[in-house]
């Protein structure tokens, strides 16, 4: 142990001084004392000195070295900074994965003073709520996001539930806001997009409000009838059959809504998808009867282009798709007008086309039309018995074709809906 040790160095320095003096004289042997004892205080004041510099910047690398008691000091020191700078390297590596973590997570986080001051934020908050990483730092929150809803939810410190902020800029953003206080005058602001479930409640509260409205037409129009008839059970044979004749057209009606409301959900609901080799110059001839059919006279279809070339895909949803092209328009052509079905190559994609002389679709319409139950004139669409999911139903077979819908048209001079298929489906 080093304290014996030195209490040995000592014992022996004060034995020699002892016997310096017993031999050569007490004079000489206390000057011998002084010079030792000096040697001692020197010696003492240069560790503590070294002690002194290397504390300022202590690294184990420049750590000093002793004899004796010193030497033990100088271990323990070392031992302590050592122990100190492997916490510190585990404390950093933690810091450091908790901050790869927080700055991968879709979820933004904001930390936040007591004066709802930033100290910091993760890369997904900055894009939520538009701050910068660096230069936002010690600003108010409230001072860079101008939202009432988002001061009052700080200022009322009633965090149980979270708040919903609709962000106008850059793009329309829905997030949702909620505060955790961790620390005695610390908050955690966290923050979500929850712009694509906002959509999608969107859409389904207008999907059931629209099929809700489609089904009450026709049911009112069935129940009026049915109660017309059992209050006035001697109705003349005409006005029955004319009664009749339109309750039988708004069942019909009614049925191509569920017809089409269960196609809609079998395409969307992901199904595997069986490919066949599609005969379409075939499927045209089909198409333009049952198109003949449906115009029942009023109509010009005509086939004017058909390329011997095949694809690869579902005949039956793409018979499915194409039909709707075509029956639509039939629907917004006038008497007299021209229909014509082109199935051609343009540059090395298969392309089918439908084209009318019907009355056109204003710019305006077109990026909507595949929208469900979206129409530009509700009352023609229903007169000529459309769904208003027929486009919707084309978007999602195209879809699974990878094919896309290309519409060109004009008010008064008819409209152009092409489908482009990837060239790979095509089979010569």
């Amino acid at each position: 142990m080093h304290w014996l040790s030195s209490l040995i160095f000592y014992s022996a320095l004060t034995l020699i001084a002892l016997f310096v003096g017993a031999i050569a004289g007490v004079q000489t042997g206390m000057l011998l004392a002084l010079v030792i004892i000096g040697a001692l205080l020197l010696y003492h004041l240069i560790n503590l000195g070294r002690l002194n510099f290397w504390l300022q910047a202590p690294t184990l690398d420049s750590a000093p070295r002793g004899f004796l008691l010193w030497r033990e000091a100088f271990d323990r020191i070392y031992e302590l900074v050592r122990n100190q700078q492997k916490r510190k390297n585990q404390l950093s590596a933690t810091l450091d994965r908790f901050q790869r973590a927080s700055e991968a997570m879709p979820d933004g986080m904001v930390m936040l003073d007591e004066h709802d001051r930033i100290e910091w934020c993760n890369p997904a908050a900055a894009r939520h709520l538009g701050l910068n990483r660096q230069a936002d730092v010690s600003q108010q929150l409230t001072n860079l996001l101008r939202a009432p809803a988002l001061r009052e939810y700080l200022r009322e410190q009633d965090f149980s539930q979270p708040l919903v902020l609709r962000m106008p800029r850059p793009l329309e953003q829905v997030l949702t806001i909620q505060l955790v206080p961790f620390d005695s005058n610390r908050k955690l602001l966290l923050s979500r997009d929850i712009t694509q479930l906002d959509r999608v409640q969107t859409v389904h509260r207008d999907f059931v409000a629209n099929v809700s409205h489609e089904l009450r037409t026709p049911l009112t129009v069935i129940g009026g009838f049915i109660e017309t008839m059992l209050d006035m059970p001697d109705v003349d044979p005409v006005t029955r059959e004319q009664h009749l004749k339109l309750m039988f057209e708004q069942t019909g009606r009614m049925q191509r809504l569920v017809d089409d409301l269960l196609a809609l959900s079998r395409l969307e609901s992901g199904q595997q998808l069986k490919e066949d080799d599609v005969n379409v110059p075939q499927m045209l001839q089909v198409l333009r009867a049952e198109a003949e059919g449906l115009s029942q006279g009023r109509h010009k279809i005509l086939i004017e282009t058909v390329a011997p070339l095949r694809l690869i895909g579902n005949n039956d949803e793409l018979h499915s798709a194409f039909g709707n092209l075509v029956s639509n328009a039939i629907r917004y052509t006038p008497q007299g007008g021209t229909i014509g079905l082109l199935w051609e190559k343009r540059g090395d994609q298969p392309v089918f086309t439908v084209r009318d002389t019907g009355i056109g679709i204003a710019p305006e319409h077109v990026p909507r039309l595949t929208e469900r139950f979206y129409r530009i004139d509700r009352g023609r669409s229903r007169a000529t018995g459309g769904t208003g999911l027929g486009l919707a139903i084309v978007k999602h077979v195209l879809q699974r074709h990878q094919a896309r819908l290309v519409v060109q048209s004009r008010l008064g001079e008819g409209s152009e809906f092409s489908v482009f298929f990837p060239a790979e489906r095509g089979l010569d």
